[in-house]
């Protein structure tokens, strides 16, 4: 071999080594309560715009998600949070652990999914609404009513034959309670929980397990999100999605970096992603609303116009509310929370 073939594999060898070390390095640590069967999905769609960049991600319930971040507040571990409530980033921008990023195509995004400032700390990507799961077969052994509202549900027909989740742990669970003392205000919000405390049969750590337990016949009725209803009812659960007459309770799975990640470069790689339309129509294969207006196609068994019965929502009280509504609530009803794990 000559000295000039010689040092042409090294620089070859010496340039492939460098391109894998980079690969190898381009890894973003990503929280998430995105679906688990849903984060597959999520990193092939993002790697086919970047297949350089890794997603390692840590998932759970939005609860315990949000609670892990606050806890690591002084030595941060995630990069990104993609697929986290709204409500929960707005906690984290007030405690200072978000680092402001435009996106590209922000402007492309409904003003009620980005955060306020001109730099946003946040954005929205698509937004999951109440719901009640109601099993139509074991509704007709207990020879039970549908329900038509959240009021419904109080009386003493539904008495040990409902099922929600803890919002101590679920993302839908503080939307359900937060929804409630917006809705009714705070006074009567508490005394509708309490009456329909009485008819709830246990408290699960997850939004969608409601809606799972219901359409596997293990309760008549599941108050969970409207969207994993319809996909169950789609895939033939005996169930009936009802959408309650006083308003529908939501709130939005968001973006954001976290303040004091080692790859601000490939951040905001994710970030740019997340706000865009392909990620959008991507996002709307599991939820009826997303960020950007014209994308999201009607999602069959929901009503014509779901957002019309979307509550005004106040994800700022929502926030800055979050610790004292959930002491309160853990205070009155956490004696029919199923064991965590």
């Amino acid at each position: 071999m000559t000295f000039k073939k010689l040092f042409s594999g090294l620089l070859a060898a010496g340039a492939m080594t460098a391109t894998t070390a980079a690969m190898a390095g381009t890894e973003l640590t990503v929280y998430t309560a995105f679906e688990a069967e849903d984060l597959k999905r999520y990193a092939k769609e993002f790697n086919k715009k970047h297949p350089d960049i890794k997603i390692n991600w840590v998932r759970d319930s939005t609860g315990i998600v949000t609670a892990k971040l606050l806890a690591e507040k002084e030595n941060p571990q995630a990069d990104v949070i993609w697929g986290l409530a709204a409500t929960s980033l707005l906690v984290m921008k007030n405690e200072g652990m978000l680092s402001p990023y435009a996106p590209k195509g922000l402007d492309a995004l409904s003003p009620k999914f980005r955060d306020s400032d001109a730099t946003p700390s946040w954005i929205g990507l698509d937004a999951w609404i109440a719901g009640i799961c109601f099993n139509t077969i074991e509704a007709e052994k207990h020879n039970l009513p549908k329900p038509t509202s959240w009021e419904d549900l109080t009386k003493p027909v539904y008495q040990g034959h409902i099922i929600m989740p803890n919002p101590n742990s679920s993302g839908t669970g503080f939307l359900d309670v937060a929804s409630w003392l917006q809705m009714f205000g705070e006074e009567k919000g508490w005394d509708y929980m309490d009456r329909l405390h009485t008819n709830i049969a246990r408290y699960t750590h997850s939004g969608s397990k409601p809606c799972k337990l219901a359409a596997a016949g293990e309760a008549p009725i599941g108050i969970s999100f409207a969207y994993k209803g319809a996909k169950l009812k789609k895939k033939g659960a005996p169930l009936d999605v009802v959408f309650p007459t006083e308003g529908l309770g939501w709130d939005m799975e968001a973006a954001a970096i976290v303040k004091g990640t080692d790859d601000m470069a490939a951040a905001k790689k994710l970030m740019d992603f997340a706000a865009s339309r392909e990620a959008n129509v991507m996002y709307n294969a599991g939820y009826a609303v997303v960020a950007i207006p014209g994308v999201a196609k009607p999602v069959q068994y929901y009503p014509e116009n779901p957002e019309a019965m979307m509550i005004d929502n106040d994800f700022a009280w929502s926030a800055a509310n979050r610790s004292a509504i959930l002491k309160e609530w853990q205070g009155r009803y956490d004696s029919k929370s199923d064991p965590k794990k």
